[in-house]
């Protein structure tokens, strides 16, 4: 089951991906993990990623989809969550060819709906934990215990540099330019599935799957 997580910065992507990994042992594909450990790992696709980024260029689509290939060849489990990609049209036909390469299909889109003004509420008190990943929110969803990680204990806080109104704003701006004529694209397939993506956490959880089944 391969499927596809569809929203705007902050929509919740990389958490419901997580709690897919852990409940399904689905593989999460983010593309931002992938080229960073492509960067270190003395591969011949790693090296072009390292030149290409050391470089200050951007990645390009052919080196994604290789590293994407790559995954899926290499990497076994109960399907794969893409996550931040793909990002545009192009990047859409160059999956659905690399699947079709493969002997493989793509299960379901979700897209995780959300009003903006929501949204920049939301992530304005986003922090993560640095060690493990979990996400945490100053009003919605804060720690038990102040500045520690309830799921590894970690005290290592972060905050995004960007997550703020100015920087959110021009994010999303971005993301409506790019990635939303992707709606479009899978909806006309008949792939497309929304959910509320600033529900409770839960509740999206459930929401996503009674799609899956």
């Amino acid at each position: 089951m391969n499927i596809i997580l569809l929203g705007p910065p902050g929509a919740g992507k990389g958490t419901q991906a997580r709690h897919l990994v852990d409940t399904r042992g689905m593989i999460q594909l983010s593309t931002g993990d992938m080229l960073r450990e492509a960067k270190s790992s003395g591969t011949e696709m790693g090296l072009k990623v390292a030149a290409v980024m050391d470089a200050g260029k951007l990645v390009t689509d052919e080196i994604v989809i290789g590293l994407i290939e790559e995954k899926l060849t290499a990497e076994h489990g109960a399907g794969f969550i893409f996550d931040g990609f793909p990002r545009t049209l192009a990047q859409a036909d160059a999956l659905a060819a690399l699947l079709t390469k493969l002997g493989q299909s793509l299960h379901t889109v979700i897209e995780m709906r959300v009003d903006d003004d929501a949204l920049v509420q939301r992530i304005t008190g986003r922090f993560t934990c640095g060690d493990c990943g979990e996400v945490y929110h100053d009003v919605t969803q804060p720690t038990a215990k102040a500045d520690t990680c309830d799921k590894c204990g970690s005290t290592n806080m972060v905050r995004r540099a960007d997550d703020n109104e100015d920087s959110l704003r021009t994010r999303l701006m971005e993301y409506y330019k790019k990635t939303s004529p992707l709606i479009g694209y899978y909806y006309a397939k008949g792939d497309l599935r929304p959910v509320n993506g600033l529900a409770d956490i839960t509740e999206v959880q459930n929401s996503i799957e009674a799609i899956l089944g």
